[in-house]
């Protein structure tokens, strides 16, 4: 098996199949793809792993956090989204409807100066029942003033009434800083 003496980073591959670089960053690593045996395999495993995660947020097997270009591209494939946009501090009431393909929560907060954002999640079914569960790093745009995210609609169909919490937290060197909470009370549709 062929190596590389100086592998294209993988952020950069990544920014390259998005058509994220400009001109003059995207003709030298064109250049390598044609001379590199093995570089060029990354990128046909990040393909093949863009194909997956699309298939998956189609089919509503995944749950993730998203970036606003992802949710646009889902869009102009067609999918069927319902939008929650919820201030801190909001409860919104929220449904998925059969013709729904997804549903996103469009988490506004004041994202200004942060440089990494984690989520706390959790879902409260009844019966005292609850699961929680923390996303490192979730991606987000500081001007936007928002945090997408949406929940594995297979799985959402299913469940009953119940109410999921979020609480964004800024990471910073000195510690966690909480950036806004948000209640959802789902009502299956």
């Amino acid at each position: 098996m062929s190596t590389c003496a100086k592998p294209i980073e993988l952020e950069a591959l990544i920014a390259y199949w998005l058509g994220e670089l400009g001109e003059s960053a995207e003709a030298p690593l064109e250049e390598h793809l044609f001379d590199c045996a093995h570089c060029t395999r990354r990128l046909e495993w990040l393909a093949a792993c863009a194909g997956g995660v699309r298939a998956a947020v189609r089919e509503g097997t995944i749950a993730l956090a998203l970036t606003p270009r992802f949710l646009e591209h889902m869009k102009r494939q067609g999918m069927r989204i319902r939008e929650y946009p919820a201030a801190p501090g909001e409860t919104i009431n929220c449904t998925l409807r059969a013709e729904d393909d997804a549903v996103v929560s469009r988490l506004q907060a004041p994202l200004a100066g942060a440089s990494r954002v984690d989520a706390l999640h959790s879902v409260d079914s009844g019966g005292g029942r609850i699961a929680r569960w923390r996303m490192d790093d979730v991606p987000f745009d500081p001007q936007a003033g928002e945090v997408l995210f949406t929940p594995a609609a297979a799985a959402l169909r299913k469940m009953p009434a119940h109410t999921r919490r979020v609480q964004l937290l800024a990471v910073e060197a000195a510690g966690e800083r909480p950036l806004g909470e948000y209640t959802f009370a789902h009502t299956p549709g």
